[in-house]
């Protein structure tokens, strides 16, 4: 097999640079290993193809389509590596919520609750702020007055979220610190999702807020569905407990 020149042996190049390899050298090295270019496919896209033809006025319809097959290619490896990042994305966004329901689980009590979704689902689904907040009871309760619970006005969830929805998400978020509370000011980009706790509570909100934008409309709210009604089922049981243990 015809080999590189060792630079030694180069007299005309200088110390330390390897002299290029002539046309003849390439070609000897292709003919005794013709598998190279099939083991080293990627360096076709280094290559230009040949035109057929050099006379003015004639079009080169395979250089022209040789051409085009190379942008496609490149177009769809583009392609493959959005769909992998997107899986990469998708799949951590699942871990997280995973995680998030978790920690729920292990939480009998209502003040337990409260602080897995303010303190311990910013951090494992990687926002900046969630909160709870409920519009009026029918009958006072304390529960829903800590300061970690938003007060809603009657029919603010319909109006927040829109008749018959479940969810709502907002690339631009305005929030007076009714449900964000001190939080509202590090909230660019939100996620809403309507609460039916059952057990004789008010419908409310959960709210993630992000100081980026995190949420967009077209987003899918399946996961964020799923949390909802897992914390939903916990509320409704602290609720449902033996007196005194919801505190």
């Amino acid at each position: 097999m015809t080999q590189p020149q060792d630079r030694h042996q180069t007299g005309g190049a200088e110390a330390g640079e390897a002299a290029p390899l002539s046309d003849d050298q390439v070609i000897d090295f292709l003919r005794e290993s013709p598998d190279f270019l099939v083991r080293n496919p990627d360096i076709f896209d280094d290559m230009e193809a040949p035109a057929r033809w050099s006379v003015d006025g004639v079009v080169d319809m395979q250089h022209y389509l040789i051409s085009r097959n190379r942008t496609e290619m490149d177009e769809l490896r583009d392609c493959a590596q959005d769909v992998i990042e997107t899986s990469r994305s998708n799949m951590s966004t699942q871990t997280r919520s995973h995680a998030a329901v978790l920690s729920l689980m292990a939480a009998r009590e209502w003040g337990d609750i409260v602080h897995v979704v303010s303190h311990d689902w910013p951090l494992l689904l990687d926002v900046d702020v969630v909160a709870m907040a409920f519009e009026p009871p029918d009958r006072p309760s304390p529960l829903l007055a800590g300061s970690d619970i938003g007060k809603l006005a009657a029919g603010s969830v319909d109006l927040l979220i829109g008749d018959d929805q479940d969810a709502r998400l907002l690339r631009e978020a305005q929030d007076d610190g009714t449900l964000f509370g001190s939080g509202a000011g590090l909230v660019k980009s939100a996620a809403l999702m309507r609460m039916r706790p059952g057990a004789g509570l008010p419908p409310g909100i959960l709210a993630l807020g992000a100081r980026s934008v995190t949420f967009h409309p077209g987003q899918g709210t399946e996961l964020l569905g799923f949390l909802c009604r897992v914390l939903e089922s916990c509320i409704a049981r602290s609720f449902e407990a033996p007196e005194g243990s919801a505190g």
